[in-house]
C-alpha cells in the first residue's frame, strides 16, 4: 500500500516545495492550509505521517499535534518550525511530535527523515498479533520487550508508548549500562547524524521518564551521565 502524508502548511510555497520531493520518491500527499481542516483530516483519516507547521489559521500545529497523539498514540508526527523559535520545537516534542525539522531545509533532509518515520510506521503495521516466545523477548530486569508485536511492559503494565519513544527504550535495552550520547541517539533511533537537533533527544528522554519512573526528576531508570549522555540503569529495573 502507498504511504500518504498529510502536510498541513500555510505557505503554499514551502507545501509545494514538500509535495514535490516526497512525490519524486512514490509517497502520496494531500495539503491543506487551515488548522482545523487539517485536524479534522487527521482524526477522520488514516496517514502514515502528519508534517505539520506550528502557525497555521484557527488551530495551531502544536494543538494539532496534541489532540492527535491523545487518539492516535501511533501516528507518526513531524513538526516544522521557524529556525529561531526554539520554544515552539520543544513543546511540539513535549507534546508527542516524532522529530521536527527547521526552516529552511534541504531537500534531502527533509527526504531523509520523512524515509525513517515511514519505516517506522511500516514495521508497526506488519507486526504480528499471535503469542511470541518468551525466547524472542528482550528482558532486562522488571522491563519486558516485545520486537515482534511492538509493546513493552514494566512490572506487568503496560506501556503507553508512541513509535519513536519504543524504539528509543528498546536501544537502551539492548544496551544495558551503556552510556549514549545524544549524538549517538540520533543516528541510532532517529537514523540521521545532523547536529543542532538534540532537543529531539532530551524531549523524548522526557517523555520516557514519565512514563517509566516513580519520580521523573528523580530519574532511577533512564538516567542522565553528565557531560556524556543517557544510559538505562540496569539496577533501577531489577
Amino acid at each position: 500500500m502507498t504511504d500518504t502524508v498529510l502536510i498541513v502548511e500555510d505557505d503554499k510555497d514551502i507545501a509545494d516545495l514538500i509535495r514535490v520531493n516526497l512525490e519524486e520518491l512514490g509517497i502520496n500527499t494531500e495539503h491543506q492550509c487551515d488548522g482545523q481542516i487539517g485536524l479534522n483530516c487527521a482524526l477522520e483519516n488514516n496517514y502514515t505521517l502528519l508534517l505539520l507547521d506550528v502557525m497555521l489559521p484557527n488551530v495551531s500545529g502544536l494543538d494539532i499535534c496534541r489532540q492527535v497523539r491523545q487518539l492516535k498514540p501511533e501516528q507518526a508526527i513531524i513538526m516544522l518550525t521557524a529556525k529561531n523559535s526554539e520554544t515552539d520545537r520543544v513543546l511540539g516534542l513535549e507534546l508527542g511530535a516524532d522529530d521536527y525539522m527547521t526552516k529552511p531545509f534541504s531537500v534531502r533532509e527533509l527526504q531523509a527523515r520523512v524515509r525513517v518515520q515511514l519505516r517506522r510506521a511500516s514495521l508497526l503495521q506488519q507486526r504480528p498479533t499471535n503469542t511470541v516466545p518468551k525466547s524472542d523477548l528482550l528482558l532486562v530486569g522488571r522491563l519486558v520487550i516485545n520486537e515482534v508485536q511492538h509493546s513493552a511492559k514494566l512490572s506487568g503494565q503496560i506501556l503507553d508508548l508512541t513509535a519513536t519513544e519504543f524504539d528509543l527504550l528498546k536501544h537502551f535495552a539492548k544496551h544495558p549500562d551503556q552510556v549514549f550520547s545524544r549524538a549517538q541517539l540520533l543516528e541510532n533511533v532517529w537514523g540521521y547524524h545532523h547536529s543542532g537537533y538534540e532537543h529531539t533527544v532530551n524531549s523524548h528522554i522526557n517523555r520516557l521518564r514519565a512514563k517509566l519512573e516513580k519520580n521523573p526528576a528523580q530519574a532511577n531508570i533512564i538516567q542522565t551521565v553528565w557531560g556524556v549522555g543517557y544510559k538505562l540503569n540496569s539496577q533501577g529495573i531489577n
